[in-house]
């Protein structure tokens, strides 16, 4: 059980709930400070001017709402702004958006009724959820579109996703004996306002990009290790000098996967210790750029990681709405905390760092296909009959148009404001599309990487250098050539790039110890 609301939720509390179904419940102080800001809004609101209390929405706010359509205002919030189109959201990022709000509710500054943030738990628990349409949102109100298809379901109507299958709320609500939520002041207005989707999703991007550079590690570190790389590539001494965290980090990791391997060499022992007659060295002093380079190129890959995990773990933990009700010092503020910035950036960076992670790979791919270059395989690791065979050509081409594709869309969102809502939103940040083109690199980066460790372990068995493999890449490779067995004949390559990712997807490294 993770009780949120006590302390800031973390990147692995996101990952129990999301991945190992862990359940959740709220802290007693935190609902406590749900109903105290209720309590003060219900008592403070009266008579004064309040945004979207009794004032219109965007640049209607000139417009006074009276009483008695001040809870119709609400509800029409919610169902005006379910205008979404596109392919649904998957389920675990809008889980992951209502973990999100949350634990932004519960900070106390929304004005909302307790009812709200019980009601999102139990829809949490019991895996209910909203169907939330890819596009409509711009960012900066929030994720009003986003939000509001979440909001419809909260309050009883609309559709949900539910043990598979796509059902009218009300039914399952009646199923699991729920019952929807009450407009009561702002809530209408307080749901819909936001950067919760694109934060969900920011999460659910970073736990995945985070293996998948793991997952670019261990291949980074096998095609050194076939290759019969020196050591030096990956040294304390030459990667602690650099200065940078991510560097050091992704060396860590290579010389933890390689330490007891046979193949490394020592430059010391093949290269300064001997005397040399000839002009012309056969072996490479240096290995190309895509090999000995990982740690340089792929360190900056997870700083930036890790500085996107800060910001979008702050914006998680943060309150998104306006304006803002703080109860504590007896006052309202007007201002713009839904503005999605600081996660529409952070996923550009990521979405930018991960396309570059799948260029590394991809030429780490066209090393192994082409044996002018590495000089120790046949070609496309072809270990059939070279001019009947293909072996790995025809994935090859998938690589290449992917990672074309990753870097296309790796273009910022973050710079393409376009003035909308009567110029009222005169700027955003585009944070959910960000989020999701991210989504949608770190998922053909899966794609990439799935290619290369298929091309890695059909290279081993021909190079038959399995005994001298480091422990932890043999580990590796038993555990690939169980879902891909070694063809010598041609075969379709689909369902196998397709059964390899959703492995590494699912398999969470940990490169500090032997493969579990």
């Amino acid at each position: 059980m993770i009780i949120i609301g006590r302390q800031q939720v973390t990147l692995e509390d996101y990952y129990n709930i999301l991945y190992n179904d862990v359940k959740i419940d709220i802290s007693a102080e935190a609902v406590k400070r749900v109903n105290d800001c209720y309590n003060f809004l219900n008592d403070f609101h009266k008579n004064k001017v309040i945004y979207g209390i009794n004032t219109g929405l965007g640049p209607m706010a000139q417009y006074q709402i009276s009483t008695e359509d001040r809870i119709n205002l609400q509800y029409n919030a919610i169902r005006s702004h379910c205008s979404g189109q596109g392919e649904n959201i998957p389920d675990m990022y809008v889980k992951a958006a209502m973990i999100s709000s949350l634990s932004s509710y519960l900070r106390g500054y929304s004005g909302i009724h307790s009812e709200v943030v019980l009601l999102l738990k139990e829809l949490i628990n019991r895996s209910i959820y909203p169907l939330v349409p890819e596009h409509g949102g711009v960012g900066a109100s929030g994720d009003l579109v986003q939000l509001a298809h979440i909001a419809l379901a909260l309050i009883g109507e609309g559709e949900v996703s539910y043990k598979g299958n796509i059902l009218p709320t009300k039914t399952v609500f009646e199923e699991n004996n729920l019952k929807p939520i009450t407009a009561h002041i702002r809530e209408g207005l307080s749901l819909i306002n936001g950067t919760y989707v694109m934060t969900g999703i920011g999460v659910v991007n970073l736990i995945n990009a985070k293996n998948l550079l793991d997952w670019t590690v261990v291949a980074s570190s096998i095609i050194n290790e076939i290759v019969g790389s020196y050591n030096d590539y990956f040294s304390v001494e030459l990667n602690d000098i650099k200065c940078h965290n991510g560097q050091s980090k992704i060396a860590e990791k290579i010389r933890v996967i390689l330490k007891d391997s046979k193949l490394i060499r020592n430059r010391e022992e093949h290269l300064f210790n001997k005397k040399f007659e000839e002009v012309l060295f056969k072996d490479k002093v240096q290995e190309y750029y895509s090999l000995r380079c990982v740690p340089q190129i792929l360190g900056a890959v997870y700083d930036t990681y890790d500085y996107t995990e800060k910001v979008v773990l702050e914006e998680a933990n943060s309150s998104c709405d306006n304006p803002v009700i703080d109860y504590k010092n007896e006052n309202i503020f007007h201002g713009g905390n839904f503005h999605g910035d600081y996660v529409s950036f952070e996923m550009d960076k990521i979405k930018i760092a991960t396309a570059k992670l799948s260029m590394l790979v991809e030429r780490q791919i066209n090393f192994l296909m082409n044996n002018k270059l590495n000089g120790k395989l046949p070609p496309f690791v072809n270990l059939g009959k070279l001019g009947v065979n293909f072996g790995m050509q025809g994935v090859q081409f998938t690589a290449t148009s992917t990672v074309a594709e990753n870097q296309t869309l790796s273009f910022p969102m973050y710079v393409h404001s376009i003035p909308n809502n009567n110029d009222n939103q005169d700027i955003v940040s585009m944070g959910t599309n960000s989020a999701l083109l991210a989504k949608k690199v770190i998922e053909n980066s899966f794609q990439v990487v799935s290619i290369e460790l298929i091309s890695l372990i059909q290279a081993i068995d021909y190079l038959e250098c399995q005994n001298s493999l480091s422990s932890y890449t043999k580990s590796i490779y038993d555990e690939l050539r169980k879902i891909v067995p070694k063809f010598v004949d041609d075969t379709t390559k689909h369902k196998d790039v397709l059964n390899i990712k959703n492995y590494i997807q699912s398999k969470r490294l940990n490169i500090i110890s032997p493969l579990k």
